[in-house]
């Protein structure tokens, strides 16, 4: 028996912390309370316990932005039962999200929700939608939680191939203490017939949520897969680290697309790779609004003619930064990757792309394209530009392309003489400058995309409120006529 557990008896301490009775901080009770309450098998508990351990070791970075965002890990409550902060009615919900809700026309079954009315969950899994034909075709799709009960040599096999605890410091921590997140797998040959979609979110204030996502495309396979993260609190800050691992094997595809609407007193940093092998495929779709984020998705093209795309799109307002990008990694040959990264900034936000491309010694024929947009819409924003190119091998092209740029006066002239408004001509602009992302959401996404870009320019100043707006008066050329 450790000193430890003495210690305990001796104060009759009870021996794990109850669901909703965490405390702030990180120790190795927290790790062992977490996996006591979910009755996972000893191999995860000690896969947790050894990444706690590394946690501990690593110093936190002090590269790009992390200094400026000063987290303090001892400050937040790391896991958070589903009861926790439950609301009873709309008096209890913020208003801000209200409001929110009403903009984007959200239908009210679906408000009360959101809201957290009706299902409410913190370091869980909300949503994941299971339709019967999925099962007919022997597709598993299912929270990480469940997936361990039920398919535990599946999970062992993959959970941490991709994306090691000892890959960074938030690796780590993820590893000691993820609850929640999706996992799925899709048998050889097979198809999903409609995206996978589920739905994350954080209501406890001074609270952590540390998902863990978990897909898995068999030989020939294809998965494409939706989510949703919101935080809905208005108090306190909140601090989300999740690790996506996607592993697409030979000639399968993976398609994987997150809307991220987080408030500003969010810090999330994300870990997000993907592995193909070969003739295999995966593209990261990746909208980041709201939050301090530091988010670079991954792929490691492994196998031969393995392709990857990387599409992202970054708002940053007020008070805010988007440290986002992409990670490409060349290792077999003949491999083919594509990264379109755009980023708006208003309201004096700073909005940043950070990419690595690696051409390893062995992708001989490689080839990648990467382009890289800042859209500023005021004198107060700013947007900057980090790539690093690594390329090993004598055989490969590699294509890089940056702009940063203005609101252009003489499109806007021009689109005010065709019947536009400035603000009608400002949020074409900007739609136009997002579509090569936003093309690639779904039909559902993309309606909710444009709405939620009015509300953002709107919130950031940049046009004004519909409902605040006054009757236009015709605007007209030096000879006196209307344009």
């Amino acid at each position: 028996m450790s000193t430890e557990t003495i210690n305990r008896t001796e104060q009759n301490e009870p021996a794990f912390y109850e669901p909703d009775g965490f405390p702030r901080g990180l120790n190795r009770k927290v790790v062992e309370s977490i996996s006591h309450i979910k009755n996972e098998p000893g191999w995860l508990t000690e896969f947790r316990l050894q990444a706690l351990d590394t946690f501990l070791a690593k110093p936190m970075p002090t590269w790009g932005f992390i200094p400026q965002f000063n987290i303090n890990l001892d400050n937040y409550v790391h896991y958070v039962g589903s009861n926790k902060k439950k609301k009873k009615s709309w008096d209890e919900v913020d208003p801000d999200v209200l409001e929110s809700f009403e903009r984007l026309g959200i239908p009210e079954h679906e408000r009360r929700y959101l809201a957290g009315l009706e299902a409410m969950s913190d370091s869980e899994t909300v949503y994941a939608n299971v339709k019967k034909e999925l099962e007919e075709l022997g597709i598993i799709f299912c929270d990480i939680d469940t997936a361990i009960q039920e398919y535990p040599e599946l999970v062992k096999r993959y959970i941490g191939s991709v994306v090691t605890p000892d890959d960074n410091k938030f690796a780590a921590l993820n590893s000691a203490v993820f609850s929640g997140g999706s996992f799925a797998y899709c048998p050889k040959g097979v198809k999903t017939p409609m995206p996978l979609q589920a739905y994350f979110k954080v209501t406890a204030a001074s609270s952590g949520q540390y998902e863990r996502t978990l897909l898995i495309a068999d030989e020939g396979a294809e998965i494409v897969y939706s989510e949703g993260c919101t935080s809905l609190q208005d108090a306190g800050t909140n601090f989300h680290t999740a690790v996506v691992e996607l592993v697409a094997l030979e000639k399968s595809r993976i398609h994987y697309t997150t809307i991220q609407n987080w408030k500003k007193n969010m810090y999330n940093w994300t870990v997000k790779r993907g592995m193909a092998e070969k003739e295999a495929h995966i593209t990261w779709t990746d909208v980041n609004i709201g939050a301090q984020t530091m988010k670079y998705p991954g792929i490691i093209l492994k196998g031969d003619r393995s392709t990857g795309d990387i599409l992202s799109l970054a708002f940053a307002g007020s008070n805010q930064i988007q440290d986002t990008g992409a990670r490409v990694i060349h290792v077999g040959k003949d491999t083919r990757s594509n990264v379109l990264a755009k980023g708006v900034s208003l309201d004096g936000g700073i909005n940043s792309y950070r990419g690595l491309v690696k051409f390893d010694k062995s992708a001989t024929g490689a080839f990648s394209h990467i382009k890289c947009d800042g859209l500023m819409m005021d004198d107060r924003s700013q947007s900057h530009a980090y790539p690093y190119n690594d390329v090993a091998g004598a055989d490969g092209s590699l294509n890089y392309e940056a702009t940063v740029s203005k609101i252009d006066e003489d499109m806007l002239f021009y689109l005010q003489c065709r019947g536009l408004n400035e603000d009608e001509a400002k949020l074409l602009i900007v739609n136009g400058f997002c579509d090569g992302v936003v093309r690639d959401l779904n039909v559902e996404y993309s309606v909710e995309m444009s709405r939620l870009i009015r509300m953002i320019l709107e919130d950031g100043k940049a046009i004004e409120r519909k409902d605040q707006k006054k009757q236009e008066i015709p605007q007209t050329t030096a000879s006196g006529q209307a344009c």
